[in-house]
């Protein structure tokens, strides 16, 4: 059975690469996608600090991001491609870094509460798939070391 270790969030590159750790073996031997996914958001919810959402969007269609797996309050089921900062990551094919959501052109509010945004996408071999979504109800929560540490998350 799996149990999260407390990590040191000191160091940031230390924390991320021991929650890497963490999350292969949480993951190890199970192909289900969904499954990993609900793991996945349990496990950076409960161990990255200050955060009120982590969770995934999947691109339903070319046009549309679907809710996925998460943890926090109920979250907006769909979002159109180019539209808030998930559909925006997707549109530019990149992540994003928001440091006040509401400073964001065309944010869209799931949880009002939501300060700074954290999307990084996920990719395989055609592209990407969809996104993995970190808010914090602190302006200014996420830095650089933060999207690398997110990124390399995601690629797991």
């Amino acid at each position: 059975m799996f149990a999260a270790n407390a990590i040191d969030t000191g160091n940031k590159p230390a924390f991320y690469k021991e929650l890497a750790t963490q999350l292969k073996a949480l993951l190890e031997g199970e192909g289900d996608s969904i499954a990993n996914a609900a793991n996945t958001a349990a496990l950076i919810y409960q161990m990255v600090p200050d955060l009120n959402w982590a969770g995934f969007y999947f691109l339903a269609s070319e046009d549309e991001l679907v809710l996925g797996p998460f943890q926090g309050k109920p979250a907006c089921v769909r979002i159109a491609v180019g539209k808030g900062v998930c559909g925006k990551a997707i549109e530019l094919d990149m992540s994003m870094l928001v440091k006040d959501v509401h400073e964001f052109p065309g944010h869209i509010a799931c949880d009002s509460a939501s300060r700074s945004e954290l999307v990084v996408l996920l990719r395989d071999a055609d592209g990407a798939f969809g996104v993995l979504d970190l808010d914090s109800p602190l302006p200014g929560r996420f830095d650089k070391e933060d999207q690398a540490g997110i990124e390399k998350l995601a690629a797991i």
